[in-house]
């Protein structure tokens, strides 16, 4: 059985529906912290299971049978050392025979904050003894689409990255990425450093925003502090704000660069052009 953490977020629903193209709804465990959500799935005959990072008794039994998982790194930054090694624990516990994790590119050796917790799991995932895939992926293109409203309302996007390259892919190319590995049963012990084909700067994507709205709309790079004072602004919590900010900032400097296709190669198409992605969620959005 295949079985995947965070089955109600945005990437683990596409994880579901790539699985839901080769397996069996029965074959596949939907693990969530509430199962009501995904009472959809579990209509289709997918299997679903209460599964809480913070309540490590719901782990190991939740995870009867799964031969392959796909732990999906929590959202609650801070605390996903904790989180991520209760179910590293759980998985050896149970049986799990392989399990794959979403990192973060280049995790490694990023300078960004965020990868110090990748880093600490993929340690543990090492120290567990289990057969493992380390899927270090680099920012989803929807990620900027959310600043592309504020960006056409006010003629600018602004940001920290500088001319830094970002290589970023579609939510729903990781997702295939993930579920390719997950039903590859010859799949070994391996790290695969995941980005999409092309990549932009900023200034690009402002570029082809004003393109999409039928108005110039510029790139106006700022210094960290400022950014952060910025999003903090515009409604996010201090901590949110500094994350992203800081996370800007290292892309600057290449953190979130990558060409090496590896993406593309595992998925068996290539990555999902930026420029596609942008006005496909700018109508969604807007729609």
């Amino acid at each position: 059985m295949y079985a995947v953490t965070g089955a109600s977020g945005q990437l683990g629903r596409l994880v579901i529906d790539a699985l839901l193209r080769t397996a069996r709804p029965s074959d596949i465990v939907a693990l969530v912290r509430n199962p009501a959500k995904l009472s959809d799935l579990a209509a289709r005959g997918v299997v679903v299971r209460a599964f809480d990072y913070d309540a490590p008794d719901t782990l190991e039994p939740a995870l009867a049978g799964v031969d392959r998982l796909l732990l999906i790194s929590s959202s609650d930054v801070g605390s996903r050392e904790a989180q991520h090694g209760a179910v590293i624990s759980a998985a050896k516990t149970a049986g799990v025979g392989y399990i794959a994790y979403t990192s973060i590119l280049h995790a490694d050796a990023n300078p960004m904050n965020l990868a110090v917790e990748h880093r600490a799991t993929e340690a543990a995932i090492k120290a567990s003894g289990l057969p493992y895939a380390i899927l270090r992926n680099g920012w989803y293109t929807e990620n900027y689409v959310m600043s592309a409203a504020s960006a056409i309302k006010h003629g600018a996007l602004v940001g920290s990255a500088g001319d830094g390259r970002i290589s970023s892919a579609s939510r729903e190319d990781y997702a295939d990425a993930a579920a390719a590995v997950l039903v590859d049963q010859s799949a070994e012990t391996r790290v695969f450093e995941l980005a999409g084909d092309d990549a932009f700067t900023l200034a690009e994507f402002a570029a082809a925003i004003g393109e999409i709205a039928g108005r110039p709309v510029i790139y106006q790079n700022l210094p960290q502090d400022d950014y952060r004072r910025i999003l903090e602004g515009a409604g996010l919590p201090a901590a949110i704000a500094d994350m992203l900010a800081e996370s800007d900032s290292k892309a600057a400097n290449g953190s979130l660069f990558d060409e090496g296709r590896a993406l593309s190669a595992l998925i068996g198409r290539p990555t999902t052009p930026w420029r596609t992605t942008l006005p496909d969620a700018l109508k969604r959005k807007q729609g």
